[in-house]
């Protein structure tokens, strides 16, 4: 899942669950070109299997990822 709003991942937070994975866009208003060079970046970097246990946080300066279940 792709998102920019954080009820989804203070969900996954709260519930201790493992899944599914998600990317959160913070920061502000991205353009199309930026959205799509980070999630290139993202793609590129992260494989399939660590992107579906673990919530990506993509910032402007920045992307940090984080296991799940988060304790």
């Amino acid at each position: 899942m792709i998102t920019a709003d954080l009820d989804y991942p203070r969900l996954l937070a709260t519930t201790g669950s493992a899944g599914p994975g998600l990317i959160l866009f913070r920061g502000g208003n991205y353009k199309d070109a930026e959205i799509f060079e980070r999630l290139t970046r993202v793609l590129d970097t992260i494989d399939q299997e660590t992107l579906e246990r673990s919530i990506v946080v993509v910032e402007r300066s920045r992307i940090r990822r984080r296991p799940l279940p988060i304790e």
